[in-house]
Formats: structure tokens, sequence, C-alpha cells
């Protein structure tokens, strides 16, 4: 009987090793609750690395947006300005807060949102008297926006920006963190992510009195008193001590990690690069992005495979493999929500989501499980193996 091949995945969990003694030391000291001493050191770990002044750890990038728009005092009958081509986390909190989203489209350089689409949503925000109170700018698989464009339109409007930066914890924008050149930047820990507390978010920024409310907001919005009082409504938000032991040894190696992924990205584009038909997500001049997910787009007829064969192949080969994200225009969920493209004749989330997969890219991935992905996509291809180096 024939094994089968082992699974590989396409952003497993990377342990260094070192989180055992974090979590051992909050079992010691019987800090298990939310809260305690790793806690106070992630927030502060966090905010050195990035640059930022602050940062206050909680339970999912998802509640790091909500309390950012909770801080924004964004609610019902408002607008947020959203990216549209990324995962659903970006945007569901609009709709906690009773807000409407109005999704943009992304630009070819960045796959990140259209500066164009942007500004042509404002124009038409500005003639209606209905100004977004917020935009929330995703950074894809890594890759950091077009922010001085991004941030031109919104200062004008003197409209302030949320960055998603769930995807690019490591990642730089003209030498500055990703998550740190808007008003409030957000990551995320979930378990596929660069870095991992299994579960848990954190959101950052220059702005100490809000990042003191954010804590207060996920923590029930406890007033200060002998008794449980609450004068507004709270969240329970807050990241575990243990959990955050998690994330500080996970911190100590973010550069490595990064450094495991970009290689692998490079070891796909030395073997496919050359290849006609097939593109990689571009890296903007002056940006270093994480690669946190290799992604790449596919012509169908010039690379002679379509899509779904390529991802039936690495599925029978068991091997993960996801297409790139569908638009969130284009989610049930949001039927009938506005939407504005890069150009009247050009959507390019859409162009993405039909021509684009993700490939491995975690950074325990060995040479040999992406030489097993490089051989199953050639052979899908009519190529000859090319070794990943």
């Amino acid at each position: 009987m024939m094994m089968a091949k082992e699974r590989i995945f396409l952003s497993p969990p990377h342990m260094s090793g070192r989180e055992q003694f974090y979590i051992d030391e909050a079992f010691e000291t019987n800090w298990i609750a939310p809260l305690g001493p790793n806690v106070d050191a992630f927030e502060r770990e966090i905010a050195e690395y990035t640059g930022a002044l602050g940062a206050a750890a909680l339970s999912s990038g998802t509640a790091a947006i909500h309390i950012a728009l909770s801080l924004l005092n964004i609610g019902p009958g408002d607008r947020v300005f959203c990216s549209s081509f990324t995962f659903i986390a970006s945007a569901n909190p609009v709709r906690y807060v009773g807000a409407e989203p109005v999704f943009i489209d992304s630009e070819p350089q960045t796959w990140n949102m259209s500066p164009e689409a942007l500004e042509r949503a404002f124009e038409d925000a500005d003639r209606e008297g209905r100004l977004p109170k917020a935009v929330i700018v995703v950074h894809l698989y890594g890759q950091s926006a077009k922010m001085n464009e991004i941030l031109a339109v919104c200062n004008r409007y003197e409209v302030p920006v949320i960055e998603d930066a769930a995807e690019s914890l490591g990642s730089t924008y003209e030498g500055k963190a990703s998550g740190t050149l808007g008003k409030f930047g957000i990551y995320s820990f979930n378990g596929n992510k660069i870095i991992t507390t299994s579960g848990g978010g954190m959101i950052v920024s220059d702005d100490e009195e809000a990042l003191s409310r954010a804590r207060f907001l996920a923590t029930q919005a406890r007033d200060q008193a002998p008794h449980y009082q609450h004068s507004v409504t709270g969240y329970n938000y807050r990241l575990s001590n243990l959990l955050a032991g998690v994330g500080r040894a996970q911190l100590q190696v973010l550069e490595e990690r990064m450094k495991a992924r970009r290689t692998i990205f490079e070891n796909y584009r030395a073997a496919f690069g050359e290849l006609k038909g097939i593109e990689f997500m571009p890296e903007l001049p002056n940006t270093r992005s994480n690669r946190w997910l290799t992604a790449l787009t596919i012509d169908e007829e010039e690379a002679a495979v379509k899509i779904s064969d390529l991802l039936q192949a690495l599925a029978a080969d068991n091997i993960e493999a996801r297409p790139l994200w569908k638009p969130l225009h284009l989610q049930p969920v949001f039927e009938g929500s506005r939407f504005y493209p890069h150009s009247e004749t050009l959507s390019v989330s859409e162009r993405l989501f039909q021509s684009g997969i993700c490939l491995p890219s975690g950074s325990s991935l060995s040479l040999d499980q992406q030489q097993r992905v490089i051989d199953c996509i050639r052979r899908s291809l009519g190529k000859v193996a090319n070794p990943a180096r």
C-alpha cells in the first residue's frame, strides 16, 4: 500500500523553541489570566521594533480594527473606505459599528489600494457631503500600499488612515515600519501569520492617549470605581499573558522568518520567473516586503494551463495552495456596496482574483518540500524541473 505524501501547508506556525520559557514563567508566577508582565513587555517590544510610540495587545487583528474604529467614534450612518482586495476581517468591523463600507480597487504595482480610485471616491463623497470617517488600507501579502499617495489624498480631506498590516509585520515603506504611517496600525498574530501567538493582535499608534482608551475599551470599559461600573460599551478583547509570552519569543526571530520567506519567494521566482504567462507580485521601490505569502498570476492562455487544474494537481500531491483573495465587493455579504475600480475599464482586484494563486511559503518549508511544489507545478506546465536554490 502506497504511503500518502507528507502534507505541505500554505503557512504553518513556526516555533522558535524559546516560547516555552515565557510560558513556564507565566505558570510559575501564576500569571495565567488575561494581562500580566508578558502583555506589558510584548506591547513595549512591538512598539520598539516598529518605532511606534505605543501598542495595545488584543485578542485578534479583527478586534484591533474594531477598537480603532471605536476610537475614531465611527458608528451608524458613517462611511469607511476599505481595500476590496483582502480578507473579510478588514471590513467586517465596519459592519460591527453600524457603518457603511465603500470598497476601493487595487492598482497593478502593489496590488493594494488604488490612489486613483480613492481620489474618485473622495471626490464623489465630497460632492455628496458624506466624506468617510476613516480609510482602512491593507498591506497585502506583506507588500506595502502606495502610502505617500494615499496619505496625500486622505490628509487633503482630513480623514484618518487605519493601516491593516495584519500580513505585513516587518515590512517597511521608505524606511518606516508597515503599520506606523497612519493614525492607527494593526497586526495579526493568527496561526498562519509570519509570527504567531496562536491567536492575537496588536494596535499601534503615536497617540498614547488613544492607546490608553483602547486598553480601557478592550477590558470591558470598566470605570475607576470600587465596584463594577460601566459608562460605555466595552469589549473582552485583551490578549492573555500566556499568548503574549509566545509572541515575545516569536518577535525575537521575526527577522529570520522574513529572510526565510524572502528566500522561498526568490526560489520560486528562479524556477518560474522566465516562463511565459507567469508574473510574481511586485515589490515597490523603496519598500521591503516580508513576502508573507508568495503570490503570482498566471495567464492561462500563455502558460497553457488552467488555474483550477493547477490547484487540483497541487491538492492531489497533498500540497496546500489557494487562489488570491476574492474581492470584498464581490462577496455576497456585501452585495450592493459601492465599489470604485482602478479605472473605468479595469478592475485590478477582479483580474487578480481570476488569475492568481498563493504557494506554500512557511518559513519552516524545507528545500525538499519546496522542490516538490516546484516539480508539481512544472509538471502541470509541461516543463522540466528546475532545482530550488
